[in-house]
């Protein structure tokens, strides 16, 4: 009887058996003498830690978008200039009559330290509200100090070259366009981005600043603190410095937007000074008479303009230019910076055209007809004469 019901039970299963047979092993002798413990690569601690190394590290806090409602602290920079939108298209000596809309920081509201006149924000006075007053003397002065502590020693006649080199076309890539605005605030920040990677920068010119070089140079060294070491047309090499510091550049706040150009004084008057009316009238017909000088291309250079119209005026009394296909505002500025530097009167804008009068007593300028389209700067005199200058 005891067989067969032993016979008819189930037989234990695994699962006991293994259990068991751990509790024997864990409790013999043996076990205890020959116990092994596996390294700490192997033990199961060390796995969840590496599987999670930044368990004890403080975790990024969530993403949250800006809001207008956040307190932004003002931007300090201890530029000495005021900061405008174009350095090389915007005068301090012209004032303007008005302001298109009310005064409104480019820079965004609180984000810089200065006010925003509706032309530029003065470094002096940086609460300054009024439209009037020029330029502090002092800046002047203090841009020359900075700008000779960071160029240092001058650069000799082969490492000139050998930068002008390492900048040409063929070799290196990086470029800066400077178009119909010129010199704006925010390439400052470009022109100190590219001197993070190399000691000088190539800029190509075009269009209106092109046909004032020579203060499109001036802006450039006098805003960055560089140096331009070669200018062929419309193309130059800025050379950074020899004790620039990347890590120590200036601090420039960057315009979120383009303000709106403010109301200046008409170019055009409805009579010539000396003229009268019927004789105004009858020299706009015959300046759009006139056969054209040349014919200006669409975002070309033009730092030849200034001396052919001076060569026109020694034999025509009237100059007529072709501005075909361009922007009012454009061949405006054109006219604008012709008549300061030929220097000569605007008779009209009409028809796309620019006519120039040169006058009732018109004297050649002493400073020559010819201009200088390549510079390389090769001599070590030519540093010292561009200083007199």
């Amino acid at each position: 009887m005891t067989l067969t019901r032993l016979s008819r039970q189930k037989p234990p299963s695994l699962f006991i058996t293994v259990r068991f047979l751990t509790r024997h092993l864990s409790t013999s002798k043996l076990h205890d003498h020959y116990s092994f413990q596996p390294p700490p690569s192997l033990s199961l601690d060390s796995q969840k830690s590496k599987s999670n190394p930044n368990s004890h590290k403080k975790q990024k806090p969530k993403y949250r978008p800006p809001s207008s409602l956040d307190q932004i602290k003002p931007i300090y920079s201890d530029f000495p200039f005021d900061f405008r939108f174009s350095y090389t298209e915007s005068s301090h000596t012209v004032r303007p009559i008005g302001l298109r809309e009310p005064k409104y920081s480019p820079f965004g509201p609180g984000r810089l330290d200065r006010e925003w006149t509706g032309v530029c924000a003065p470094a002096v006075d940086p609460k300054v509200k009024s439209l009037e007053g020029t330029e502090d003397p002092n800046l002047e002065a203090k841009r020359k100090l900075l700008r000779g502590r960071i160029q240092g020693a001058p650069l000799t006649e082969a490492e000139r070259k050998f930068l002008v080199e390492k900048c040409q076309r063929n070799r290196n890539k990086r470029q800066i366009n400077l178009g119909r605005d010129g010199l704006t605030h925010n390439m400052l920040n470009d022109i100190h981005n590219h001197w993070k990677f190399a000691e000088a920068v190539r800029i190509k010119c075009l269009g209106v600043p092109t046909v004032d070089m020579k203060n499109v140079c001036k802006q450039l060294e006098d805003k960055t603190f560089g140096k331009i070491i070669q200018r062929h047309g419309g193309t130059l090499i800025l050379y950074r410095g020899r004790n620039y510091n990347r890590k120590k550049r200036p601090v420039i706040p960057l315009m979120l937007w383009k303000p709106q150009e403010p109301v200046y004084p008409r170019l055009i008057k409805t009579t010539i000074d000396g003229l009268s009316i019927e004789e105004t009238k009858e020299m706009r017909k015959r300046g759009l008479a006139v056969p054209a000088l040349t014919k200006l291309a669409k975002n070309g250079y033009y730092g030849s303009l200034v001396p052919m119209v001076r060569d026109a005026f020694v034999v025509s009394e009237l100059v007529r230019i072709d501005c075909t296909g361009f922007e009012r505002s454009d061949y405006k500025k054109i006219g604008c910076k012709l008549r300061d530097l030929v220097p000569c009167i605007l008779v009209t804008f009409e028809k796309e055209q620019i006519v120039v009068w040169r006058g009732q007593d018109y004297k050649p300028p002493e400073d020559g007809h010819f201009f200088t389209n390549r510079e390389f700067f090769d001599d070590p005199g030519c540093d010292m004469e561009r200083s007199d200058e």
